[in-house]
């Protein structure tokens, strides 16, 4: 996650830009769980996010963290590595926990305390993605509001209001893909083609 509108340009590493890449993997399987929480998967089974939340929203953001580490970003590392290791774990909570739930209602508390937990790492992120872009400030303040609304809902078992944290996470996931996009449309022009904005303001007072 570049912290200025210029196209990614690492240095000394040898290795490309993660970010697009964690980015996209944590759009593609955000969009299709807020789909089915959204209601819009009438047709189809509701979990077609469960295998990509290993596979793509697990594993690959995972290793754009570790990847980032390497990037000696410190920002990138700790979103990546976090929320590819919480896709993996609510997968793992579907498949071995949720089917032992004794009702929905336990499974849907279970759901809104994960949910509340990401909620207060996703604040401090959020305010610490003030020092990165505005597109990323922006993918922070969106699941902000998305996780907050769902851990609401599931706590109260209310459909309606899961529905609602369905669609502001397909909103979250718009913003992601434009984010990662334009990683990469920047990255391969070697110039901030796409604008992702800059610094909110600067924390660290730097010139």
């Amino acid at each position: 996650m570049s912290s200025t509108n210029e196209a990614p340009a690492v240095v000394g590493t040898g290795i490309a830009d993660p970010a697009p890449l964690g980015l996209a993997a944590f759009a593609l399987t955000t969009f299709l769980l807020s789909a089915a929480n959204a209601g819009w998967m009438k047709s189809a089974t509701g979990d077609a996010w469960l295998g990509y939340a290993f596979a793509y929203g697990g594993l690959a953001q995972l290793l754009a963290g570790m990847w980032e580490f390497r990037n000696r970003n410190v920002f990138g590392a700790t979103a990546f590595a976090s929320y590819g290791s919480f896709w993996i774990g609510l997968g793992l909570w579907a498949l071995l926990v949720a089917p032992h739930a004794l009702s929905a209602t336990a499974a849907g508390h279970d759901i809104g305390w994960i949910l509340l937990g990401f909620a207060i790492f996703n604040t401090y992120m959020l305010i610490c993605s003030t020092q990165v872009n505005s597109a990323v400030f922006a993918v922070f303040l969106t699941l902000e509001v998305t996780e907050i609304i769902l851990f609401i809902g599931q706590f109260a078992n209310n459909t309606s209001v899961v529905k609602i944290g369905g669609y502001v996470g397909v909103l979250t996931a718009l913003v992601a893909w434009y984010t990662s996009f334009a990683g990469v449309l920047n990255g391969i022009s070697g110039r901030a083609v796409a604008p992702v904005g800059r610094p909110m303001f600067n924390l660290a007072g730097r010139a």
